[in-house]
């Protein structure tokens, strides 16, 4: 059968049109592109998961600096120090602003929040609460009792369960997932959520419930950011995500009644203010800046940015101690040292102990928690690289992709903790930015180290761990946003000797 002269024409009108934008884009001096970017979906169907790989070899083959059309949507992707560089320090206002995308205005209370507001007087606002309201380290230091209660606490249920079973597999996952869960409530509400000793039972399990459906529902399908075709058939994952958004949003907005109402006296009761009672006190002399949405974003935010990256960044570090045992001896080795066996460690004593903290930075370099941050956007054309770079292009910065850069790391697919080492292990510039940088890195930078450090350096001080099996943990990465770990990490783990005076009380 003969072949329509239609089908030729549309196959010829279509080749015509993808050359003519080919030829264009290098007339406009735009940064390299593959070809050819697809009607409508652009450079979409180059994309596999994980994205951080499928990108890293975009960048490999064509160069750090690439211009990429996701459907309708110009994106520059930089997978280079000097380029990201460029990007958050000579242009960083002009790359302060965040993309309107799905996710700002489902989470991000429709782009107010302190993660998705778009750069200006109320960012700033926002930025200045969290820093000096927040996560000042004055405030930190005032938490820091409710660490240590729960790393104690977490320490006192792997005791009692490798006393009762020395065999017994334990899920670390879960383990550091409630931990954390628990650290922050207690900071933002003054309540922990999890363990046998919850007082709140039933308001408990309403927040475990919607911590469960979040994290099984995952981000909602952003397909619709870059096709907005698509827009037109609906998005059954993002009304769950807003269904659950919503259930979360009231059930923080209890919890900021409930103290409003209660109008508790912390001083009284020989303790601080949690987070919500801060902002509760500050709204009296500034309404307009201490809404309950603000509190509530302000909230959400901190969960965001806080539990999950937190918990994988433990995890990861945990599982390359256990792939190789002999770093792991090695920090014990410095916690004992400079610790000794007649104390836990405490949090002023993980500035204290370079190793460890060469064994936390080589994990962020690893298994960065937000392989690309938060995607920005330019609020004008700019240069970057010696490209013109068009106003409205969203930035995506592969972090991942640069800190496991042969070029700029001697073998870095293996955990070296030694590169951080001396002097110039600090000095990493652009090559190691987990936390991001400029205007809008992350103000929980503080936070993340001092909880990583703690937990894990009491667990290396009072336990011995051993993988199960003889097998290699696996390192396979899962798909999510966040750079979690494919399959929850398993252990076994036994009381250390020279820990037990340290473990006697619990």
């Amino acid at each position: 059968m003969d072949t329509p002269i239609s089908i030729y024409l549309a196959a010829l009108f279509l080749t015509l049109t993808m050359l003519t934008q080919h030829v264009y884009h290098k007339l406009q001096h735009l940064p390299p592109s593959p070809f050819p970017s697809l009607p409508l979906i652009g450079h979409l169907y180059l994309l596999k998961k994980p994205f951080h790989r499928s990108l890293q070899k975009l960048s490999d083959r064509y160069g750090p600096v690439l211009f990429l059309w996701f459907g309708s949507r110009p994106v520059l992707l930089v997978t280079s120090p000097a380029a990201a560089e460029d990007c958050f320090t000579k242009n960083d206002i002009i790359f302060a602003n965040r993309p309107r995308l799905l996710l700002g205005k489902l989470l991000g209370y429709n782009y107010t929040s302190l993660a998705w507001a778009p750069y200006g007087d109320h960012w700033r606002n926002l930025r200045r609460i969290t820093s000096l309201e927040l996560l000042s380290s004055h405030r930190l230091q005032m938490f820091s009792h409710i660490r240590v209660d729960e790393v104690q606490s977490l320490i006192r249920r792997l005791f009692q369960a490798s006393t009762e079973d020395p065999d017994r597999t334990i899920d670390l996952q879960s383990a550091f997932f409630e931990f954390m869960f628990n650290v922050l409530m207690r900071m933002i509400a003054g309540k922990r959520y999890y363990g046998k000793d919850v007082a709140h039972t039933e308001e408990a399990k309403r927040f475990q419930d919607i911590v469960l459906e979040v994290s099984r529902v995952g981000a909602a399908s952003t397909v619709g950011d870059f096709l907005p075709i698509m827009r037109w058939f609906g998005n059954k994952g993002a009304e769950k995500l807003m269904e659950i958004h919503e259930k979360r949003d009231g059930f923080m907005q209890d919890l900021i009644q409930g103290q409003r109402e209660s109008k508790f006296d912390a001083s009284s009761q020989g303790r601080e203010k949690t987070m919500i009672e801060v902002l509760l006190s500050l709204h009296e002399t500034e309404p307009e800046n201490y809404s309950d949405e603000i509190i509530r974003g302000l909230v959400v935010v901190l969960f965001q940015a806080g539990a999950d990256t937190s918990v994988g960044t433990m995890e990861w570090a945990m599982s390359h101690l256990l792939n190789n045992p002999n770093f792991l001896k090695k920090a014990q080795t410095e916690i004992d040292n400079h610790v000794g066996h007649i104390r836990l460690i405490a949090e002023s004593d993980v500035g204290e102990l370079p190793y460890l903290n060469c064994i936390i930075k080589e994990t962020l370099r690893m298994n960065p928690p937000a392989p690309f941050l938060v995607p920005h956007e330019s609020s004008e054309e700019c240069t970057i690289g010696g490209y013109r770079i068009p106003r409205g292009t969203m930035l995506m910065v592969n972090v991942w992709g640069i800190q496991n850069d042969p070029k700029f790391w001697v073998d870095p697919e293996k955990f070296m903790p030694e590169r951080f080492e001396g002097p110039g292990g600090t000095k990493n510039g652009f090559k190691w930015m987990p936390f991001g940088s400029g205007r809008r890195g992350c103000p929980g930078e503080n936070l993340a180290i001092r909880m990583v450090g703690l937990a894990v350096g009491s667990l290396l001080q009072c336990f011995d761990w051993e993988r199960i099996g003889k097998e290699l943990v696996d390192m396979t990465e899962g798909t999510a946003a966040t750079m979690s770990k494919a399959a929850p990490l398993m252990a076994t783990c036994r009381p250390r000797e020279a820990a037990a005076s340290l473990l006697s009380p619990f």
